[in-house]
This record gives structure tokens, sequence and C-alpha cells, in this order.
């Protein structure tokens, strides 16, 4: 039976992936949440949430247009603890700072509009979390990656989310909005066509001229 070894970019994901989740646990323990722990909980869960669903976005360019294949191999985990903290950012929501009163949650999501977009965002999130297994993709076939397309969408909500959630400074949301539209618009064939391009030259630039040429020219000299 062999055994699975995971690369660099690999376990620094998964480290980086539990670090928010660890760092959250201690300060809590620690008395170090702040004034209003209840809402740091819930904002560090979010923006831990966000993070990481933006970087499982950025796997499929880093490899089709910069040729970086170790992407490939942390998409799926990157995707996962990116719905872990997106539950845990709901779960503190209608828990801990709602304790699973359902008129008050249900007050809260349809009065409040940041929080109904963040509920639909995780309402498409749950399908992709339950289909990420192997064995489902050959369940759904071609319809897998049709499902999974609801990514884009969820993932422009969670942006809409943070940016409403934050009332006042919206810097840090917009940042997060320019980096998903760019992440986007490398997913476009155009782009693509002309980044890889750009890539191929760049190669043969550093590679030289070939060596069947200078062979060849060395022949021609009578060398």
């Amino acid at each position: 039976m062999k055994h699975r070894q995971f690369t660099k970019v690999q376990w620094a994901v998964h480290l980086g992936s539990w670090a928010p989740l660890g760092l959250l646990v201690w300060d809590a323990f620690n008395g170090n949440l702040t004034a209003n722990p209840i809402q740091a909980a819930t904002l560090r869960t979010g923006k831990a949430a966000l993070v990481l669903l933006v970087a499982s976005l950025a796997c499929t360019p880093l490899n089709s247009v910069f040729g970086f294949r170790q992407a490939l191999k942390v998409r799926r985990p990157l995707g996962l603890y990116a719905f872990m903290y997106v539950a845990l950012h709901l779960l503190i929501f209608v828990g801990v700072d709602y304790r699973f009163d359902p008129a008050l949650i249900y007050e809260a999501i349809f009065e409040k509009r940041y929080a109904l977009v963040g509920f639909t965002a995780f309402l498409l999130l749950l399908p992709l979390a339950i289909t990420s297994s192997k064995g489902w993709m050959k369940r759904l076939g071609r319809n897998w990656p049709r499902l999974h397309r609801l990514v884009y969408p969820a993932a422009c909500l969670v942006i809409v989310h943070f940016t409403w959630s934050v009332k006042s400074d919206v810097r840090e949301p917009l940042l997060f909005g320019a980096g998903l539209a760019a992440l986007l618009a490398l997913r476009a064939p155009v782009v693509q066509r002309v980044l890889t391009g750009m890539r191929y030259q760049l190669g043969r630039k550093r590679s030289g001229p070939p060596v069947v040429a200078a062979s060849t020219e060395r022949r021609s000299s009578g060398a």
C-alpha cells in the first residue's frame, strides 16, 4: 500500500488553512477577542472563508495560464476549508449570536440585506461541498462541472455580503472584489490565449537558440 506524500505546497495549504481557527480558539480562551467577542469571531471566520475561497478560484488560472501544476492539487482542499469557515461563520451567527431562535434568525435574515445575501451564498456553496468527492464526480458526470460553476455567483455574493456588513470602510471588500474580478477575467479564453502565448515566448527566450540549429551551423561551416 502506497503512502500518500504531501508536497510542500499541500502542507502549506493545510497548515495555513487551520491557522485562523487555531488562533481564534487561542484568543477566545485567553480573552483576546476584543470587547465584542461574538462580532470578532464572526468577522474572523468570514474573512478566512473569503480568503480561502478566492485562493481556491486562483488555482485553475495558476495552472492554465502560468503553468503552476501544484495548484490543482490544493484546489479541492482550499474549497472545502473555505466552506468549513463559511459553516462556522453561519453557526456563530445563528447559534451564538441568535441562540438558534427561529423567530430572531428569520427576522435577521430577511430584514438585513447582508444576512440574506450571505445565507444565499451558503446555500449555493452547500451542494458544492457535498459533491466535492471523486465519487460524486462519477455519479454526476457532465453535470458535475455545471453544478460547480455555482462557485462564481457564490463568490460574488460573498463579496457583496462582506461589503454590506462592514457598512462604512469598504476598501477591504472592494480589494477582494478586484482580486475576484481579475481571477474571473483570467478564465476568459481570449485572456488565457494571450497570457499563455506570452509565457511560451518568454520560455523560448530563456532557453536560448535550439541545439539543433547550432549543430547545423557548425556542420555548414566545416567544423
